[in-house]
C-alpha cells in the first residue's frame, strides 16, 4: 500500500487517477512512479519478471508490472482521510476493477474507516487432576510475574521487538468430564508475526 507523508511541502497523494485503466502498463506504472515518488530501482523491480508484460495486461485490471503474477493497482481508495493507492498482485478479472469501483462510491461519503485491536494471542495449559482447583487457581496468579517472565524468556527477540507475553487469566472449570480443571491463558502480545510458534513455545515452556 502506498501512501505520502505529510510534511507541509509535499503534496498529499490523490488516488483518484482519472482515465488509468485507459493507460498502456508503462504510462500506468510511471504514473504511480510519479505520484509515489518511486526511484529507478523500485520502478525497474516491477518491471521484472518472468509473466511477459502484455500478457498480463490482458489478464486483470490497471496493470503496472508482475509479481509472477500480475500486479495491478487499485485506485480510489480514501482510508481515515488519506489517500492510497492499494498494490493487488492477483490472476483473476474484475477483482481489481471492483476494488476500485466500490472504493470510488466510498469515496464520495469520505472513504472508509479502519481500527484494529492490539495483536494478542492466547496460548492454554490445562492443569488436571486436582483436589483443589481453587487453591491452585490462587498459586498460579501469586505467581503471575514468574509465569510472565519464563514465557518472555523463551523468545528474547519478540521481546526487542516490544512484543512478548503481557498477562495470564486463570479459570476454574469444576464439572467436566475429567474432573476438575484449571485453565491457564498466557496473553502474548505478537507484533507483526502470526504468533502460533511462539505461544507454543510459550505455553510448554510454562506447563
Amino acid at each position: 500500500m502506498v501512501a505520502v507523508q505529510d510534511s507541509g511541502v509535499e503534496p498529499r497523494l490523490n488516488s483518484r487517477i482519472e482515465k488509468f485503466r485507459d493507460l498502456s502498463p508503462a504510462d500506468r506504472l510511471a504514473t504511480v512512479g510519479d505520484a509515489a515518488r518511486l526511484g529507478q530501482a523500485d520502478r525497474d523491480a516491477l518491471r521484472g519478471g518472468v509473466l511477459p508484460l502484455d500478457l498480463a495486461n490482458g489478464m486483470i485490471e490497471n496493470v503496472v508490472g508482475t509479481f509472477e503474477i500480475p500486479l495491478g493497482v487499485a485506485t480510489n481508495f480514501t482510508i481515515n482521510g488519506r489517500d492510497y493507492l492499494i498494490p493487488m498482485a492477483v490472476e483473476e478479472p474484475s477483482v481489481v476493477a471492483a476494488a476500485s469501483y466500490m472504493a470510488r462510491i466510498a469515496r464520495g461519503c469520505g472513504g472508509f474507516e479502519t481500527s484494529s485491536t492490539a495483536p494478542i494471542m492466547r496460548a492454554q495449559v490445562q492443569v488436571l487432576g486436582l483436589s483443589d482447583p481453587h487453591g491452585a487457581r490462587a498459586r498460579l496468579l501469586s505467581a503471575r510475574d514468574q509465569i510472565i517472565a519464563a514465557a518472555n524468556e523463551k523468545d528474547r527477540v519478540l521481546i526487542g521487538l516490544g512484543g512478548g507475553c503481557r498477562e495470564i487469566e486463570v479459570q476454574v472449570f469444576e464439572e467436566t468430564q475429567v474432573g476438575p480443571m484449571v485453565v491457564l491463558h498466557l496473553l502474548v502480545d505478537v507484533r507483526d508475526a502470526m504468533g502460533a510458534n511462539t505461544v507454543n513455545t510459550m505455553a510448554e515452556a510454562v506447563a
